[in-house]
């Protein structure tokens, strides 16, 4: 009896924290030896002398890089400091903000109960959100007091449109349009991080009443439309965003160091953001319109889609391991192979990345032209990167993961992430 307690128990754990169970069972992410993947083990090591001299000639205070092929870890280390100002040196498990390395994980959520039948992705985003409905582009702004005018869009705003940036949606405080800083600020739309207590609701309800950039399809505009996303999943979920994920991609993948705000036994792992100060020295950021502190202090109440999660290289990696699995790792289907292959297509045409890039449904993606420039990796591979420094990639032609972590803000002689993507595959010996 106690034997099949345990049975049904088990069952309804599974149930309720995983996707769907597979018949494919890809091992999780382990340490291995460069060589039997295919590296040379002394060209990897160019690696880490990048790294450590990036930390002694002050390009950087600390970096953690990991690098991993064919399932297997065969780089990973940190370098530096996490914080300068009290000498704490960085593990390797220290946790990062990832800030828009959220919005490959927002839009796999997206994808995940698109499969499910919940909606389709060229469905109005005003089906779910009524307030976006007959969505206006700006025309003309005053200045001297931020009236504007607007017209009317050619069309609604889509879920598709929202996951590749083509919605015409803006970016507020950190938009390369000072109209649109003007006008977000004004609004009092809350466009990236934030200790105030504010739920992602009541932010993407004030964005839905503002202009367009442009009209939707016409442009590929950097947006908060995953942080649109974010309240579409709990509207369409029934579920809190930060628990939608818990239940559904972290715990099922044993990203147990991912979250948007961290418990308090994970706080002191935290690394700073650090800038050079008048001296050229390393020292911690300060509250400017953010507070960097956000993930462990302050109301806690605000999920970001679009940029509000914090996470280890090794969380991120067996993330981006699931994807160069076709959506499954250690027995959990959390996607399709085929809905894998959508996410990696062009959504974007010729509007982002020239004839080098384009943007999918969660990354940008090497064209074949970007894989003969020699540099950028094979064709298909796809990255993204953070406000605070940090970059990702992988290659799903080589099996190749590469992650690099870093905490800045400012000016800094960083050049660390083309080095390092181009160290990698010139360690290919296979």
């Amino acid at each position: 009896m106690k034997s099949l307690i345990v049975i049904l128990l088990s069952a309804f754990t599974l149930s309720l924290f995983a996707q769907t169970k597979s018949t494919n069972v890809s091992p999780l992410l382990t340490e291995g030896n460069p060589a039997s993947v295919g590296f040379s083990v002394e060209r990897l090591a160019r690696i880490e002398t990048m790294c450590a001299e990036a930390v002694s000639n002050g390009e950087v205070p600390g970096i953690v890089a990991l690098v991993a092929r064919k399932g297997k870890i065969v780089l990973f280390k940190a370098f530096g400091k996490a914080d300068n100002q009290s000498n704490l040196t960085l593990k390797r498990d220290d946790i990062f903000r990832i800030a828009s390395q959220t919005k490959a994980i927002t839009s796999t959520a997206v994808l995940m109960l698109w499969e499910e039948g919940k909606f389709k992705l060229d469905d109005p985003i005003s089906k779910y959100i009524p307030e976006f409905k007959n969505p206006q582009v700006l025309k003309s702004f005053q200045y001297k007091d931020t009236s504007y005018v607007t017209t009317p869009a050619t069309g609604e705003i889509t879920i598709r449109q929202l996951l590749s940036h083509l919605s015409g949606i803006g970016y507020g405080v950190i938009d390369g349009d000072e109209r649109f800083k003007m006008i977000y600020q004004k609004a009092g739309v809350t466009d990236v991080f934030t200790t105030e207590k504010i739920t992602i609701e009541e932010s993407v309800r004030k964005l839905a009443k503002l202009p367009l950039h442009n009209n939707p399809g016409e442009k590929w505009t950097y947006s908060e439309g995953l942080d649109v996303l974010g309240y579409l999943i709990e509207v369409v979920s029934g579920m809190p965003f930060d628990r939608y994920l818990r239940t559904h991609l972290f715990d099922p993948l044993g990203m147990n160091d991912t979250w948007f705000y961290l418990p308090s036994e994970k706080a002191s792992r935290l690394v700073s953001v650090q800038q050079k100060n008048g001296k050229g020295e390393w020292s911690r950021y300060p509250v400017t319109f953010y507070d960097p502190e956000y993930p462990v202090k302050g109301a806690r109440s605000y999920f970001s889609g679009g940029a509000g999660l914090s996470s280890t290289a090794k969380d991120y990696a067996t993330f981006l391991q699931m994807y160069l699995n076709g959506g499954e790792l250690n027995g959990v289907r959390i996607l399709s192979r085929s809905t894998i292959q959508t996410i990696l297509s062009n959504q974007s045409g010729t509007l982002f990345g020239g004839s080098d890039k384009f943007f999918g449904l969660a990354f940008s993606v090497v064209s074949q032209n970007g894989e003969e420039r020699g540099d950028l990796g094979s064709a298909g591979t796809f990255e993204w990167g953070g406000y605070f420094n940090t970059q990702y990639f992988a290659d799903p032609k080589e099996k190749i993961i590469g992650i690099l972590l870093k905490q800045t803000q400012g000016p800094t002689n960083d050049n660390t992430g083309w080095k390092f993507r181009q160290l990698i595959s010139s360690a290919l010996d296979d």
